[in-house]
């Protein structure tokens, strides 16, 4: 529970390829092996598409399966969204699968309009907090970053991950917004990107980056990588009771 070890895989996403890209993130994996936790991108299976009907998966689609095996073989938890229906809905979800299999998932609350996202996906409704070794998550997607009310710490969590697909042209944004996320909030803040140019022609750059309560940023390369963080809860606990700023916050009731 003291430490724990985090692993963010920034790839080339292969547009609109599952299969393809399963195969590359397992070499990309493969030097990996002491972790508790696998952090992939938003969408990445296929890259972030509207072309949900045709690529929309179950909960018992093959990349979920993928995920439960690299969970296994790792026996580390793996978190990343995919393209998930469920019902007559479909979702930007992010699936994260515990080392037993388990599952639990949040579904992107903020549609990014812009891309036409609100047109293909519904949008969530709930926070969600994930209790994984002691260690309590709350896990958001690419477009909830800018919206601070969603990501406020009113739950006492521990660290805030977005997985994303967030374009280069606003990389400044990206970087800006995660070390904001991080002092506002008193928490491990962790933002994982891809590289590369998807089959829209938009850009990439990487950018992810795990950034401490403090506000003090590391970041991994603009190629494609995989880099492994260690987090200490003991420095986290105690910054925020001898700065418990949290403490002041302001207290809100949220309507979705």
């Amino acid at each position: 529970m003291e430490s724990l070890k985090i692993t963010l895989l920034q790839p080339d996403i292969i547009w609109e390829n599952p299969s393809a890209n399963f195969e590359k993130y397992f070499h990309m994996l493969e030097p990996v092996v002491s972790t508790d936790l696998i952090i992939l991108p938003e969408m990445f299976s296929t890259g972030f598409s509207m072309n949900a009907e045709k690529l929309s998966e179950t909960m018992e689609g093959s990349s979920v399966q993928w995920m439960k095996k690299l969970a296994k073989d790792k026996n580390a938890s793996v978190v990343g969204s995919l393209i998930i229906r469920d019902g007559d809905q479909i979702f930007n979800r992010a699936v994260w699968v515990f080392p037993d299999e388990k599952i639990t998932y949040y579904n992107k609350r903020h549609l990014f309009t812009i891309g036409e996202e609100n047109n293909h996906y519904s949008a969530g409704t709930q926070k969600v907090i994930v209790d994984f070794k002691g260690w309590q998550f709350c896990i958001l997607v690419c477009y909830d970053l800018r919206f601070p009310v969603w990501s406020r710490n009113t739950e006492n969590y521990d660290v805030v991950i977005y997985v994303a697909n967030w374009p280069a042209s606003r990389a400044n944004v990206w970087k800006s917004l995660l070390v904001a996320r991080a002092l506002e909030n008193q928490s491990y803040c962790v933002g994982v990107n891809r590289v590369g140019t998807d089959g829209l022609g938009i850009h990439y750059q990487g950018d992810s980056m795990l950034v401490s309560p403090k506000g003090w940023a590391e970041s991994l390369e603009k190629t494609e990588s995989v880099r492994t963080f260690d987090i200490s809860y003991s420095k986290l606990h105690d910054f925020r009771k001898h700065f418990p700023v949290l403490d002041d916050k302001d207290s809100f009731q949220l309507s979705v």
